[in-house]
């Protein structure tokens, strides 16, 4: 099946929550889904599946989910199709799940049941209509380019004070700065995170330009461990993550110096580790999500090289996604802010100009990671991809990505 994680962020672009997108099969070539064939298995809910066969630790280690249901599996029996915590679940419906009796009924035992709820697709005018089921739910999606917040905040404080209001469809900094100055919304989901701010003359911090100086070393063939290990002794955090996980392969033995720690890993892992450990670095002044974001695609990429026929390209596609959102972390436009790094003329020409080999990986991660099916499926096809093998690859990412950042 199709699996991806969409953040929503509070106030503080903290991550408040992650949704939970799965689709089972492409429609493109299972032309049935289109028909009565659509409620085949309809009385299960995809993305339970997806946590109870991975973990809901490793798609988020300390947040809520949001799984949609439909007004056919929500009457299905939850806990025997995963285990989860029910505190961590959050159950997503559409106004298929009707205001009547049966519905409220089964909410209610839900809730009682310690799972939490959220309703999206909700027009105004069905509010009134919905009372009983908005006083069970948790959360509640708008379209905030539809919504008067300011009217809706007095009605949700008044009425569901306890519901937390998110606003979806958030597309710039703007809107999400002026959205968050309105207060009524806790949760915004939408592409204003990966977008950069614009601003003039924008200056990169001395200690970034130390870490865009470390990937320029090590995105130089053959280059020297030394002046490597130099400049990772320029920064502490850089420093004690080297020591740390030289320490953990080298139990018995004494290392001496951060050229010795260097020298223990070799060129080929120094360059992995510094090529991730620097992106989070870099990250340290943005949302959290970016840094994810960036490893991600990373990883992603890498494990499609195959799919694309680009094997031998998988490390340069590791360099592309890590550097996709490189603008985003800088403050500059994209062809501004690769011009400080050493990449080669593939990764330029994809990642500004969206042309060149590289682009079909690339377009294929940027649609997936917004759940944009229909074009995936598209693409799938097109590129003789086997879902089976694109879920593995996504888990697989995720996997590699908890790994790398909680080290279990």
């Amino acid at each position: 099946m199709l699996v991806t994680l969409i953040p929503l962020f509070d106030d503080n672009l903290n991550i408040g929550a992650y949704s939970l997108f799965v689709q089972k099969q492409n429609v493109f070539l299972n032309p049935s889904l289109l028909g009565t064939g659509r409620f085949d298995g309809a009385a299960r809910v995809e993305g339970l599946e997806v946590i109870q066969s991975m973990g809901i630790e490793s798609l988020s280690s300390d947040r809520d989910v949001f799984v949609s249901v439909s007004n056919m599996s929500v009457f299905s029996e939850l806990s025997e199709q995963c285990d989860a915590p029910h505190e961590r679940l959050v159950l997503l419906m559409d106004p298929s799940v009707k205001p009547e009796p049966m519905y409220i009924e089964r909410l209610a035992s839900l809730k009682q049941q310690g799972y939490k709820l959220a309703m999206r697709k909700l027009q105004v005018a069905e509010f009134e209509a919905y009372r009983e089921i908005l006083k069970l739910v948790d959360y509640v999606f708008l379209n905030h380019k539809k919504i008067d917040i300011n009217k809706a905040k007095i009605y949700f404080t008044k009425l569901y004070p306890h519901i937390k209001l998110c606003a979806v469809g958030v597309d710039n900094q703007e809107e999400f700065a002026s959205l968050k100055e309105s207060g009524g919304y806790q949760l915004y989901e939408g592409d204003f995170y990966r977008i950069p701010v614009n601003r003039d003359e924008h200056e990169v911090a001395p200690l970034k330009v130390n870490y865009i100086e470390l990937l320029n070393i090590v995105n130089n063939n053959n280059f020297e461990l030394t002046k490597a290990a130099d400049i990772i002794g320029r920064d502490t955090a850089l420093t004690i993550s080297l020591l740390r996980m030289v320490n953990r392969m080298a139990i018995n033995s004494e290392i001496t110096s951060i050229r010795h720690a260097a020298a223990m890993l070799g060129q080929k892992e120094l360059k992995k580790w510094i090529t991730t450990a620097v992106v989070g670095e870099l990250c340290a002044d943005k949302p959290n999500e970016i840094t994810r974001l960036s490893l991600l695609r990373a990883r992603f990429a890498e494990n499609l090289a195959g799919v694309f026929g680009m094997a031998g390209q998988a490390s340069e596609l590791f360099l592309m996604g890590l550097f996709s959102v490189l603008d985003v972390i800088l403050d500059k436009p994209m062809e501004e802010a690769l011009s400080m790094v050493h990449v080669s003329k593939q990764i330029r020409d994809v990642l500004v100009e969206g042309k060149g080999e590289l682009s079909r990986p690339y377009q294929f991660i940027l649609q997936y990671e917004i759940a944009n099916w229909q074009e995936v499926s598209r693409q799938m096809i097109l590129e003789d991809i086997d879902m089976t093998t694109l879920y593995d690859a996504y888990i697989q990412t995720l996997v590699w990505y908890r790994k790398l950042t909680l080290g279990r």
